[in-house]
């Protein structure tokens, strides 16, 4: 799965545009290199999320296609 879907569909950013922009502003990492809105998320990947002075890392658990609002926080661990 893209990293720009996963982080809208585990409900880490709202938006897949706005997932796309952080992407592209080099404001999201993966496994210690910025990535891009195209990189393949894989299970067990660490994502690291620079937004304001928000700084956040998830461990990713499980990548699925849809997932309900309820199940979003399953697909990671807030590290």
């Amino acid at each position: 799965m893209r990293l720009d879907k996963y982080l809208k569909v585990s409900r880490i950013i709202k938006r897949r545009t706005i997932a796309n922009e952080a992407c592209d502003a080099g404001k999201v990492e993966v496994n210690g290199k910025i990535a891009r809105a195209s990189y393949d998320i894989k299970v067990g990947d660490i994502i690291k999320v620079s937004l304001g002075t928000n700084e956040r890392s998830y461990k990713v658990v499980a990548v699925t296609e849809h997932a309900l609002k309820e199940d979003a926080s399953k697909m990671y661990e807030q590290i």
